[in-house]
């Protein structure tokens, strides 16, 4: 027997050296197929541009310049690894977006230095033209390293390893998976990565993952074996600012849209203006408790809130101003840390400004309607959203899983934007969700390298509803309808006001502009009052002081009377303004509005003379909540007790058909209010994790989860639910 066992470790001892010798020389084989392709990019690049020589004024051989380029790419090769990862970490205080150009130019400059090291000053290049060679040497030698590595775990794990310090390789992804013991022979308990897909709604998720040949593959892959998929349903504010806040922070009271007016401020508060997403998560950390769901070891990646966490990148609420340990470091390093990045952002990035133009005209030229206006900045803020945002926040997750960080939050808004301008299912949208699909895939074949086990939690913080318009429906604003039920006409409005009132509406609530701002650290821009009414005797201080301040927010809309103090109830609105409450009720794209009765309380008024009371339940005529189906009433209650919910909160009409509703914004695709799928999300966790409508108090009584904070305690069940299983997928779920 013994020399059985003995027998036995010796053959695995040989088998284990021929398997390194075989992995050593494959190894060996790429670095010179690498070193190859490189040689020859430079030396094909040497006949086309004209600044840029390997062989002296006289001429040289053939060999003499292949030999040239091989020394050539050889030092460059040698520099990029030894030198680029050092010099990217003392850079990583410059914003995403000039870190990026400042990558060719070091790069360039990589280059100049490792054509000065070859012989005979035979490689010679203006600067111009080396960040163009270093930038085409870096895409062909990183192409081809990703093409021989596709099917080589080992190089795979190696490619992974280059965007964070260490890792640790084993198998599966997508769930929790059994790993050993750390160095202390303790279990390492799983860690949670929640990846936010912006916008996505139950309905399209579903779409997107059915069929033999889905949209989404890898989702349906998770969806189809680990994992579960569940609805929840958003409060009545069906965006970001209220579902982010809610989930990372475990509080979303008094954030009634994305956008109101706090009278007592006489200021407006924008839910991705940073100055008050820091004061919106001061708020929800002070009322919940505690700083938020990743305060353990977290990371917050692409987000509009920190959630606690102690690594942050891309992160709305911390743009203005970082506290110490709130810096982006690994989210950069993990994405600069291969100048080819840099390179390929640059070139998706042109290619989606092209693709934008492309889509945008053909849009126009075929009549497809509803549509809406796809100029001004807005190509570069798709670019930003679907490359930009995409890659940094993605390479900032696979970096946070290779370290072992603990929680990771990451929110990935490139169908969100798309979406706003082309409509929710619109051919634009299939590329992005095939590309965030891509996402999820690397994600997944990081986890598998992982120093400790992972669950891979995907959810969405809203969906979003198709719709014309509201001001292209019915040829006005929602200001200028309060305008007029206010009796004060518009005929006498200089052209030039009107004019200004739609620039200022013409920039959206999309997250992927404020995200775009933190990147550039661009000073956020101060919220302009509002506009003095025409026609009036009093002087403009005291019109703007009087004016409605009227705000929209998806298909929500927002009216403050300035000069009311408090919360305006409907007797001092009539008494004001007689006309109002009946103009907005009773117009066909309105569905209701919400005030404040003094005797009844809350009081939401519809058409046809419809109201219902919501404390006491009583409807008299038309249910105007009937066409938004079960939880209306619920939800609408419960903004009613915001402190600073709006004198009159308006959401639109709602085809009960199709779906389809009117956004008080310049959106085809929307969301923010009640109607169509907007309100209802998903969450797709594993198996291994307790279902989520287990828990007590966070399911309504149809057997669905309901509302943010519900979200977030479930999130925080899970976590402590990964720290107990200890890399254990057979462990039983926690009561």
């Amino acid at each position: 027997m013994s020399d059985i066992g003995e027998g036995g470790d010796t053959s695995d001892r040989e088998g284990r050296t021929v398997a390194g010798v075989r992995s050593g020389g494959a190894a060996l084989l790429r670095v010179l197929v690498v070193w190859g392709v490189s040689a020859a990019t430079m030396v094909v690049l040497a006949v086309i541009l004209p600044d840029f020589r390997l062989q002296s004024p006289d001429g040289d051989s053939l060999t003499r310049v292949a030999a040239t380029a091989l020394l050539g790419a050889g030092a460059f090769g040698i520099l990029s690894a030894l030198v680029w990862p050092w010099l990217v970490r003392t850079l990583l205080l410059v914003p995403a977006l000039a870190l990026a150009c400042l990558v060719f130019l070091l790069n360039g400059s990589l280059l100049l230095f490792a054509l000065s090291l070859i012989p005979y000053g035979r490689g010679e290049a203006s600067p111009q033209t080396a960040v163009i060679v270093a930038a085409v040497m870096s895409l062909t030698s990183s192409a081809t390293s990703t093409w021989l590595a596709v099917r080589d775990q080992g190089a795979q794990r190696r490619r992974l390893h280059r965007m964070a310090p260490w890792g640790h390789p084993a198998g599966g992804w997508g769930r929790a998976r059994a790993a050993g013991p750390d160095a202390a022979g303790v279990p390492r308990p799983a860690g949670t990565v929640f990846l936010q897909l912006d916008g996505i709604g139950h309905a399209l998720l579903r779409e997107a993952i059915a069929g033999d040949r889905p949209l989404m593959p890898s989702v349906a892959a998770l969806c189809g074996t680990s994992h579960r998929l569940t609805r929840w349903r958003t409060d009545w504010s069906s965006q970001t600012g209220a579902s982010q806040l809610g989930i990372l922070h475990g509080s979303n009271e008094d954030v009634p849209a994305f956008r109101w007016y706090e009278k007592e401020r006489g200021e407006v508060i924008v839910s991705n203006r940073p100055s008050s997403a820091a004061e919106l998560q001061r708020r929800a950390a002070a009322r919940a408790g505690h700083p938020g769901l990743l305060a353990a070891d977290g990371a917050s990646r692409g987000n509009l809130f920190t959630g606690g966490a102690g690594q942050a990148a891309l992160v709305v609420s911390i743009a203005v101003r970082r506290g110490k340990g709130e810096r982006s470091r690994a989210g950069y390093f993990a994405y600069f840390s291969d100048p080819a990045h840099a390179a390929r952002t640059v070139l998706s990035f042109a290619a989606e400004l092209v693709r934008e133009i492309f889509q945008s005209v053909r849009a126009r030229l075929r009549g497809v309607t509803p549509r809406v206006g796809r100029g001004g900045l807005y190509p570069m803020i798709r670019a930003f959203a679907t490359v930009v945002e995409r890659d940094v926040v993605t390479a900032s997750v696979v970096g946070d899983i290779l370290t072992g960080r603990t929680a990771v939050y990451a929110d990935l808004v490139a169908y969100d934007e798309v979406a706003h301008h082309s409509g929710p299912r619109s051919p634009d949208v299939r590329q992005v969700l095939r590309r965030l699909d891509d996402c999820v895939a690397t994600i997944g074949q990081a986890i598998a390298y992982a120093p400790r086990p992972y669950h891979l939690v995907l959810l969405s913080d809203h969906g979003q509803s198709q719709g014309e318009p509201f001001e292209a429906a019915y040829g006005h604003s929602l200001e200028e309808l309060v305008r007029i039920g206010c009796g004060r006409p518009l005929a006498g409005e200089p052209r030039r006001a009107r004019h200004k009132r739609r620039e200022r509406r013409a920039e959206s609530g999309a997250e992927a502009r404020a995200v775009a701002r933190s990147a550039l650290h661009r000073p956020e821009e101060p919220p302009e009052p509002p506009e003095p009414v025409p026609g009036a005797a009093a002087g403009p201080e005291e019109e703007r002081r009087r004016a409605p301040v009227v705000l929209g927010s998806g298909n929500l809309g927002l009216v403050s009377f300035p000069e009311i103090p408090g919360r305006a109830t409907r007797s001092e609105i009539a008494s004001r303004y007689p006309a109002l409450l009946s103009t907005l009720a009773e117009h066909p794209g309105i569905g209701f509005v919400l005030v404040r009765d003094q005797r009844y309380g809350a009081v939401v008024l519809g058409g046809g003379g419809g109201e219902h009371r919501l404390v006491s339940g009583e409807i008299i005529g038309p249910d105007p909540l009937a066409p938004f189906g079960a939880g209306a009433a619920e939800a609408v209650l419960r903004t009613d007790r915001f402190p600073h919910t709006a004198d009159l909160m308006i959401n639109s009409s709602v085809d009960p058909v199709s779906g389809s509703i009117h956004a008080f914004e310049d959106q085809v695709g929307s969301h923010g209010g009640l109607g169509g799928e907007q309100s209802h999300a998903f969450l797709l966790s594993p198996h291994a994790l307790s279902d989520p409508l287990s828990g007590e108090g966070e399911v309504a009584g149809g057997g669905e989860l309901v509302g943010a904070e519900s979200v977030h305690r479930v999130l925080r069940r899970w976590l402590a639910e990964s720290a107990q299983l200890s890399g254990r997928t057979d462990a039983p779920s926690p009561a």
